[in-house]
This record gives structure tokens, C-alpha cells and sequence, in this order.
């Protein structure tokens, strides 16, 4: 079973229950300010921004890049703000120039249009906790123009569905100290600034699932995602 995709990764992003936001004048730059401490962190062929009413755009050279830009944001996003995330394997193509810059379509736009629709109606019928789904051709000569195994997408989508469900039910401290673990800072920082001792930073990593989080996300993209 091959994991490897050379096609490009679209991802789209919209906020969850958007019209419930008290001001969305407010929040609005405290969701561009996540997406651009994202930004600076993982590479992107064109990074993730936003496009027209309550979503985002982006497109990643690896699904590996994808996922880890959509884990980081769910993890850096405010208290009481959150991501829906629709994520596609295929073929972009620029087909002329908008407003809002370069006019896209293909593969990857598409899939990644079906799986952020997959998520919101897994989300409401049976996943309250899904916030991610990914799509991807799965045949040879298929709109993407990769072999995929069928397998594929349904490796993909156990990790985000598990993923997802860790991350909605941690406090925001365990948010905080997960995303500081995965920037690379030691358990000593991450105490100093929660002020606690580092074995409390150890517990909440281990309670939380936090470090079980990365460590899956280490463990695909050691697979070549």
C-alpha cells in the first residue's frame, strides 16, 4: 500500500457557526492573525487567506503540509473560534485572473469542496467533534491524475476523525501546551508561562491526549505523506 501523492493539496476553510460570532469585525483579525502564525510555519505553495465571506483558502505541495497547517490552526485559533477544514488531492490549474488574484480550478478544488460538504453533514448527523475530511482521486488516470490505493482516503479520514475529537474536548490550556509541544518549546517554557510545575505540563500532555496527537501526525508523515 502506497501513501505517496504528487499532486498538489488544496485545502478550504470556513469558520464554524460563523453567525453566531458576537462581532465578526473583531474576530476577523484574530482569525487572519492564526492563519498567518500557520503560515510561517509550514510551507505552502500558496498559503492559506481569505477569500469572501467566512472562508479561507490554500494549497500545500504534500498532504503531510496540510495536515499539519489544519492541526496547528485548530490549536492556535482563539477561545470560542473554530475551522471547518475541507482538504483535496488533484490537479490545479489557473484559468485567469479575479479581483482577488489568480482564478483556479481542477481536481483539487473540487475534492476538497466535496470533503469540507462531507465534514459539516458528518458533523451534523453523527460526528459533533469532526471539523476535517479529505478527498482524493483513487485510480489511475482518475480527474487527479494519481494511483492512489482505495485504502487511502480511509487511513486519512481515521487520523482526522480521531484527531479532531481530541482536540475539541481539550481545555484551552491543553490546546496551548499541545501546540507549544509541537512548535518544538520544552516542557520547562511551556510551565513558566502557565505557571505550574513542569509535571503538571507532562499530565496535561498525557490526559489530554496531546502528545498520542503528534505523535500520529509524526507517524504519517513518516509514511511519505
Amino acid at each position: 500500500m502506497s501513501f505517496l501523492v504528487s499532486s498538489p493539496v488544496a485545502v478550504i476553510v470556513d469558520l464554524v457557526r460563523s453567525r453566531q460570532i458576537a462581532s465578526r469585525a473583531e474576530a476577523q483579525p484574530l482569525i487572519e492573525d492564526t492563519f498567518g502564525f500557520v503560515n510561517e510555519r509550514v510551507n505552502a505553495v500558496q498559503p492559506i487567506r481569505a477569500t469572501i465571506g467566512d472562508e479561507f483558502q490554500g494549497v500545500f505541495s504534500t498532504l503531510g503540509d496540510a495536515l499539519e497547517a489544519t492541526l496547528l490552526t485548530r490549536l492556535a485559533l482563539p477561545s470560542g473560534l473554530d475551522c471547518r477544514f475541507g482538504i483535496g488531492s488533484g490537479a490545479i490549474e489557473t484559468v485567469g485572473e479575479g479581483m482577488a488574484g489568480r482564478l483556479q480550478d481542477g481536481p483539487g478544488w473540487w475534492f476538497a469542496r466535496e470533503a469540507i460538504n462531507e465534514a459539516h453533514t458528518r458533523e451534523k448527523l453523527r460526528n459533533p467533534t469532526l471539523r476535517s475530511w479529505f478527498r482524493a482521486a483513487t485510480d489511475e488516470g482518475g480527474a487527479s491524475g494519481a494511483r492512489l490505493d482505495p485504502a487511502y482516503e480511509s487511513v486519512v479520514n481515521a487520523y482526522l476523525l480521531t484527531r479532531d475529537h481530541l482536540i475539541s474536548t481539550m481545555n484551552d490550556r491543553a490546546r496551548r501546551v499541545t501546540l507549544g509541544t509541537a512548535l518544538g518549546r520544552s516542557q520547562s517554557e511551556l510551565a513558566a508561562d502557565e505557571k505550574v510545575s513542569q509535571s503538571a505540563i507532562s499530565q496535561a500532555m498525557r490526559n489530554s491526549g496531546g502528545s498520542s496527537l503528534l505523535s500520529s501526525l509524526d507517524a504519517l508523515k513518516g509514511g511519505a505523506l
